[in-house]
């Protein structure tokens, strides 16, 4: 058998491999408390007024803050798409400019295509999962994050983290 010296004294490259888990909860609109269940329900009713010519996707978020009230924005499409704003975004541009003392302490997310009855899988686009990672370092406190799915199914976490393990935020040396 023939055996290249050459090959054989060459550094051996190791990789070393990360794993990161998330953690989240699937839950039926009923398991959710009654705090939750209304946030959502908040959402799903903005959806409705959610300016969506292009897309066709109508997406509703609502947020509740550290002193219990609940404001709710949907996305909002220009003809010069994709210019126009996420309805997360939105919101927690909204709410940090006007009450910027109270900290969004959970935020529900839900999507439906035009015409239709059924909710969509969803899930936040990258600008909105770096606007709420910015929003929980602003605030020092992580977002409790809920998700309408298909079939009425809700997703549940606590972070962006769970959505964006390797958030942008560290522009300090």
């Amino acid at each position: 058998m023939y055996f290249n010296r050459s090959f054989l004294s060459k550094p051996i490259l190791l990789v070393k491999k990360i794993t990161d888990t998330i953690e989240l909860e699937e839950l039926t609109f009923s398991e959710l408390d009654p705090r939750e269940a209304a946030l959502l329900q908040r959402a799903q009713e903005i959806s409705t007024k959610a300016y969506a010519p292009y897309s066709k996707f109508q997406v509703g978020a609502a947020v509740l803050l550290a002193n219990g009230e609940i404001y709710q924005s949907s996305n909002q499409e220009n003809v010069s798409f994709p210019v126009g704003t996420c309805a997360e975004r939105l919101l927690l541009g909204y709410v940090g400019a006007n009450f910027p003392e109270q900290a969004p302490q959970t935020l529900a997310i839900v999507a439906r295509r035009e015409g239709e009855i059924d909710w969509a899988g969803v899930s936040p686009c990258g600008m909105c999962r770096q606007a709420i990672n910015e929003t929980e370092n602003r605030y020092q406190s992580p977002i409790t994050i809920l998700m309408l799915q298909p079939k009425g199914v809700v997703l549940r976490f606590q972070g962006i983290r769970h959505l964006l393990p390797l958030k942008f935020d560290d522009l300090h040396s």
